[in-house]
């Protein structure tokens, strides 16, 4: 028998969110690891705020609202809102029922940037961290670290010659008004004689031969080998040495932390002496993949000889699936943000986020 197409609104909906979401959904776990972290985090919270003046956004609802613009690819704050407005499942995640009122999202944009002043980003990740310390997913001896581009929010017709610089360039045709004809033909272009005029940290770098230079950041990981687990990040800006400066910042604050020795692989554009002299001087022993083409490697057969050498090798390229997620799912390829500031914050939230997912997947393989 054939049902009827009846659409009678019903005017009262019974039942919480919490009954609507399933019980074995993915996103439960990770709302559980999250709510910890914050836990952890109301102290911190209570610094930033004032006691008087307008209540705010509860900073614990803006993070969630961000992680999970993250985890779902939401590509911008206004379409965040639009889903909370009909999503329950993000309601819930958040923790507004289904009657609240979404937040403005210039509104929710300014509360974000109060966390962003305040460092949440980096506590909340360290908080993550020691969760998968306290589970015993993290490796005590062996790390790897590696950089990323990341694109900046600028286009390259906003790279012009600084004041008083000749960069040979010839200047914008007024005729397009917001978007300029500009002829680059015959210029010569360089983060010395030109600057970005909507983003200046922004750098002008390419990684590979035969790829165009963008104006971009560095991203910076460094995991650990047994489940690839960020355990520390960087934003710098796109120099060529910046790579194995944050790498060096980052393994020095490791070896702090430490009293044992320990690995640290990379890949050939850290094959250079002295940042294995650094390394060694940390009482590290850099695992870097060698760099012999017409040059010669500052790995020797001290180091390749032994089996931790080739596994380092094999368990570095997990970094790569890190950089991959954060680029296609979290929203990092590309900023939305100016400044080494905004970028790290987001940047840093984004590596929690993964590690939220990573941390989800094991202990379900281990239940």
């Amino acid at each position: 028998m054939r049902g009827e197409d009846i659409q009678q609104h019903e005017l009262f909906s019974y039942g919480s969110l919490e009954a609507r979401v399933p019980a074995d959904h993915p996103l439960r776990p990770i709302r559980k690891m999250v709510d910890e972290a914050l836990k952890d985090l109301d102290g911190r919270f209570d610094e930033i705020y004032d006691e008087e003046g307008r209540k705010s956004i509860p900073p614990e609802r803006l993070l969630r609202a961000l992680l999970v613009q993250m985890l779902y690819s939401v590509r911008s704050e206004r379409m965040l809102m639009e889903q909370l407005e009909y999503n329950l499942l993000f309601r819930w995640f958040v923790g507004l029922s289904a009657n609240e009122p979404v937040w403005h999202p210039t509104v929710f944009t300014k509360n974000r940037d109060r966390l962003l002043e305040g460092a949440v980003a980096e506590e909340f990740f360290s908080m993550v961290v020691n969760q998968a310390r306290r589970k015993r997913l993290l490796s005590d001896d062996h790390f790897t670290v590696d950089g990323t581009l990341i694109e900046a929010w600028a286009g390259q017709k906003s790279f012009q010659p600084k004041p008083g610089k000749d960069g040979n360039g010839k200047p914008p045709s007024p005729d397009a008004g917001g978007n300029p004809t500009v002829d680059f033909r015959n210029e010569k272009r360089s983060n010395e004689t030109h600057e970005s005029l909507t983003d200046r940290f922004a750098r002008l770098l390419k990684k590979t031969r035969g790829a165009e230079a963008k104006l971009c950041y560095l991203g910076h990981l460094m995991t650990e080998n047994r489940n690839g687990l960020i355990v520390d990040t960087r934003v710098t800006l796109a120099t060529g040495t910046g790579e194995r400066d944050a790498a060096a910042e980052m393994a020095a604050v490791m070896a702090e932390m430490r009293n044992q020795a320990a690995t640290l692989g990379a890949d050939r554009a850290y094959d250079t002496r002295d940042f294995v002299k650094q390394m060694r001087g940390l009482k590290i022993t850099p695992h870097v993949a060698q760099n012999d083409t017409n040059r010669r490697s500052a790995i020797d057969g001290r180091t390749t000889r032994h089996e931790g050498y080739t596994i380092s090798q094999r368990k570095r390229k997990r970094v790569e699936e890190v950089f991959g997620w954060m680029k296609t799912v979290a929203l990092q390829r590309k900023t939305r943000f100016r400044g080494p500031d905004r970028v790290g914050w987001m940047f840093t939230l984004a590596a929690a986020a993964y590690n939220l997912v990573r941390m989800r997947n094991l202990t379900a393989e281990t239940a």
